[in-house]
């Protein structure tokens, strides 16, 4: 007997960045009718342009700290500049996209009684105590230093999220995203993967900040997506949050050597101070996502890092070349 597939219409946020590409090609692969939303600060058309021919989809320019009226079924809420030199460069603006436009999207879902997604990030435990995090522990938080426009902005967001929640009853999903890579990383974000691959393909010095010492988890695009879609399609008890990442665990000076290695470049590894409020140690528990999302990591680094090595590598010489 063969399942009827029901045709929903989804709305992505930030659909034209990073990981908002991903996911409206994703939903458009299930044979859903997407609305991709976003106001090309950070996010590119060059992401998205092989999805225009497909009847299924469609893109509106739109910042979404003003309100939005549209009729869908579903809200994937990924609308923010997600990496320090991006949030950093306005950091009110941040705060308001974070804010705001939490705000809009929950009263979107509410008027026309859609389940929405928010996608918050693992920045919300801040510098942590605990280690690994799980979604019990509270964070630890600078809240008036330079990250906090991107780190409160979305801990605020969880809260309205929330309080939407319990005094609305809407249906929401909050995922704490950590550290992920893949093709369609902005070149010039200034996150660590995208960094080395990009410092090892010119052969430049590869910047490390502070010792090398601090740890981070990294999360191949793909898999983060199949846990959205998971985390979505649970059942409605299931609010979040939910750490979706990774949890094998690196220095930042393993993952450089992985990169020269995989690079096969003749970059040295340089030594920086390390920034303002940087976490020394970021790694989830996903227990809670493995028990009721049945979901969890598939993809080891190094061929995740070959498959980006191998973008960047293409996106690198199409810039040489024009």
């Amino acid at each position: 007997m063969s399942t009827i597939r029901i045709t929903k219409s989804i709305l992505v946020t930030g659909g034209a960045g990073f990981l908002g590409s991903h996911l409206c090609e994703r939903l458009l692969k299930d044979g859903h009718d997407v609305l991709c939303v976003d106001n090309f600060f950070t996010g590119t058309r060059n992401n998205i342009l092989h999805l225009l021919g497909n009847p299924r989809f469609e893109v509106m320019r739109h910042d979404v700290t003003f309100p939005l009226y549209v009729e869908v079924d579903e809200i994937y809420n990924l609308a923010c500049p997600a990496s320090p030199i991006h949030y950093q460069f306005d950091p009110v603006q941040t705060t308001k996209t974070s804010v705001h436009g939490a705000i809009n999207m929950l009263g979107l879902a509410k008027r026309i009684k859609a389940k929405i997604f928010q996608a918050s990030t693992s920045e919300v435990y801040g510098d942590p105590q605990i280690h690994p995090q799980p979604e019990t522990y509270w964070g630890h938080v600078n809240p008036i230093g330079l990250r906090a426009c991107y780190d409160e902005g979305k801990r605020c967001a969880e809260t309205l999220f929330f309080d939407y929640y319990r005094q609305h009853r809407l249906k929401i999903k909050v995922a704490r995203i950590f550290n992920t890579y893949g093709s369609r990383m902005h070149p010039n974000d200034g996150r660590v993967v995208s960094n080395f691959i990009v410092q090892a393909l010119n052969n430049e010095p590869i910047t490390v900040y502070g010792d090398g010492s601090q740890t981070r988890s990294f999360c191949y695009v793909d898999d983060l997506i199949e846990g959205f879609i998971a985390l979505m399609d649970s059942s409605d008890e299931l609010t979040g949050p939910v750490n979706l990442g990774n949890p094998n665990e690196f220095t930042i000076l393993e993952l450089a050597e992985k990169v020269i290695d995989l690079t096969g470049s003749t970059s040295q590894i340089v030594f920086k101070p390390l920034p303002l409020d940087d976490p020394k140690q970021r790694q989830p528990d996903i227990k809670l996502a493995q028990e009721k999302l049945g979901w969890q990591p598939k993809v080891p680094l190094e061929e995740g890092l070959k498959d980006t090595v191998a973008y960047f590598d293409k996106l690198l010489k199409a810039q040489n070349v024009s």
